[in-house]
């Protein structure tokens, strides 16, 4: 076969990219957690005249602060270039079985932010378009890797979520500890779904360029 017909396509190779450096951003907010974490275990520094026994807590809120800033920006941009990866699969899955597919082309972005549409939507929007990428004869909705990655977003977006909660929340030493430790537990969790979404956004298109070079004219 033609090594061009298994090649996913710039598109994904750029939304695999975006999702590579978000990966790596959210390992940098969780080392700024650790290191946050710690700074507050640490017994305190003697006082001094100037008050500089509490720069490191500084230092530490500072590089935390500024990494969360920039992490919440970049989770919006990857979602929306992960979108617009789905959008571009849906005009390849429309040309080899637009009948496939199941929910109109809006639901490719309100899937992803209408309560409790959230849940399901995304996950049978790319259940189609995997099985337009399959052959005729055998097109089965679902497969056991978009079972995990979708498993994988709901529990790190749950995480997530209760990460938030807890760090508006954390009022004293011990609540901050607490909150620090989600941070670092959830971002774990969002590593592993960027990872997964990976594996699927470089398996799914080239599955699908194959199928639609594949199809009769």
């Amino acid at each position: 076969m033609d090594r061009t017909a298994q090649s996913p396509g710039g598109l994904a190779r750029w939304t695999c990219g975006v999702l590579a450096a978000y990966a790596l951003l959210t390992a940098a907010v969780g080392v700024a957690a650790w290191h946050k974490y710690q700074v507050l275990l640490a017994p305190p520094l003697p006082p001094q005249p100037d008050g500089s026994e509490a720069l490191p807590l500084l230092n530490a809120d500072m590089w935390f602060g500024n990494l969360r800033g920039w992490w919440n920006g970049a989770t919006i941009a990857t979602a929306l270039f992960f979108i617009l990866w789905m959008a571009r699969m849906r005009d390849l899955a429309e040309l080899v079985w637009p009948e496939g597919q199941r929910r109109h082309r809006a639901w490719l972005f309100f899937g992803w932010v209408v309560p409790v549409a959230d849940l399901f939507i995304p996950k049978m929007v790319v259940n189609d378009l995997w099985a337009a990428a399959q052959p005729a004869p055998r097109r089965d909705r679902g497969h056991p890797l978009l079972t995990l990655w979708w498993l994988s977003v709901l529990v790190a977006g749950a995480t997530g979520e209760d990460t938030l909660s807890a760090l508006k929340h954390a009022h004293t030493t011990g609540e901050t500890l607490q909150a620090l430790q989600q941070v670092m537990l959830s971002d774990v969790l969002y590593i592993c779904a960027a990872a997964l979404s990976i594996a699927v956004v470089w398996r799914l298109s080239g599955l699908l360029k194959r199928a639609v070079q594949a199809a009769p004219a």
